[in-house]
């Protein structure tokens, strides 16, 4: 087969390259458990790291920041663990408490890959607890100047607790996110994320949520209705508790609840320029095992060596939060328009960057000839190797002791990468 390459100079030319006819894009939306400021468990962010090393969303939703030190940790970790081309979208304290005192340190943000999505516009919707956060993005498509493409993201995290009266607190915040709702195009391109805070779909909050007669109407993409909590026949959806603890902060009691959504407007099952990928949403970590039932997360009740997720996965999920993230795909039929940066970055990767037995790198020719080098956290030098022309080198590391490590590679200062080593 010939190959045909393209000369650096000819690359420098462009400003831009057609790559794919059909693009998907991973959502991930996470409850926090008040980062930074819970620390019963210590080193939380490392936890964090592994997740989205793992998991890689192009969009990362989450509710309960404490404050801004907290959001740019974990943008410094969407950087690392997943690309440097991530961004955070502008981080703003609660507006909606500001007439009792400011007191609310829960907030939501939007974290995003710039290599995918511009971000057009940012919209606070206030309610009497919590506001809800709305982010209109773009594609970062080659028509994006002509033919663009919305996509709406909302934020939000509900009122707690069971009774009447926060039932319809809640059902209250819905309604002024509805009233923002009805103010865009009736076709529009809409996925919440949340912490819903409800035990039942037949809570009048998630009924308002998914009201056929509503301008936007969203749907349960995993078409999981019913009264979740304490019922058994959900486990599969289940988000809370992840812990039986209580004094690892948050809620303990074992897996017994759904709170944590991602719904998608009506239009984007099939019928939309961006559509969900058919069977694609879990409740991330989560095995389905029966035995989960009221179990921690990360004991043998919810997992076992064939599982989909790792005792590893599982573990770091316990220890960051009291939730379970939820994930989906996205898909669009269109072109992405890629930078030289990001082009460049393709040109080293690893097929994974959570190893067990064996790290496999992959790069272009320009890296042949050159040596990696492996170094620990510490900065302890763990071995050299020279890259051969095959465009893809295999090393062994199960006498690697579980951490993160850090590739190098000689005469490329600014190309380096991370993995992490879980037996």
């Amino acid at each position: 087969m010939k190959k045909k390459t393209i000369g650096l100079f000819a690359v420098l030319l462009w400003t831009c390259i057609n790559v794919s006819a059909q693009e998907t894009f991973k959502v991930m939306f996470y409850n926090l458990l008040n980062y930074p400021n819970e620390d019963a468990v210590p080193n939380r962010i490392d936890d964090l790291d592994l997740i989205l090393s793992d998991y890689q969303p192009d969009l990362f939703l989450v509710c309960e920041l404490n404050n801004i030190t907290g959001a740019n940790d974990v943008l410094n970790i969407t950087k690392t663990a997943i690309s440097t081309s991530f961004e955070m979208a502008s981080y703003v304290s609660n507006t909606s408490d500001d007439n009792s005192g400011n007191s609310n340190e829960l907030q939501n943000l939007l974290y995003y890959d710039t290599s995918k999505f511009t971000l057009e516009e940012e919209v606070i919707v206030p309610t009497d607890l919590r506001d809800f956060n709305i982010y209109r993005l773009q594609l970062k498509t080659v028509d994006q100047a002509t033919n663009p493409i919305d996509l709406y993201v909302v934020v939000c995290h509900l009122k707690a607790s069971t009774g009447v009266v926060n039932e319809n607190r809640r059902f209250n915040m819905i309604l002024n996110l509805e009233n923002y709702l009805d103010t865009l195009p009736a076709d529009a391109n809409v996925i919440l994320g949340g912490d819903l805070n409800v035990y039942s779909a037949s809570e009048p909050a998630f009924q308002e949520l998914i009201d056929d007669i509503n301008h936007i109407t969203f749907v349960d993409p995993p078409n999981r209705i019913g009264a979740w909590n304490n019922n058994p026949n959900f486990v599969d959806v289940f988000t809370q508790s992840t812990r039986t603890q209580s004094n690892l902060g948050g809620a303990g009691g074992g897996m017994d609840s759904r709170f944590d959504f991602l719904l998608t407007s009506e239009n984007m099952i099939g019928m939309s320029t961006i559509n969900y990928v058919t069977d694609s949403f879990q409740a991330y970590g989560n095995n389905g095992f029966g035995a989960c039932y009221n179990s921690a997360i990360n004991s043998s009740n919810c997992g076992n060596a064939s599982s989909t997720y790792s005792f590893a996965i599982r573990d770091a999920l316990h220890d960051f939060s009291d939730h379970l993230p939820v994930t989906l795909s996205l898909e669009a039929n269109v072109t992405l328009s890629i930078d030289q940066e990001s082009l460049l970055s393709q040109n080293l990767s690893l097929d994974k960057t959570v190893i067990d037995e064996e790290l496999t790198i992959n790069y272009s020719s320009e890296y042949f000839g050159r040596t990696l080098k492996i170094h620990d956290q510490l900065g302890k030098h763990i071995s050299t190797t020279y890259l051969n022309d095959n465009h893809k080198h295999t090393i062994n590391t199960t006498e690697l002791v579980n951490g993160i490590y850090f590739i190098s590679i000689q005469g490329k200062k600014n190309e380096n990468l991370k993995f992490i080593v879980k037996h």
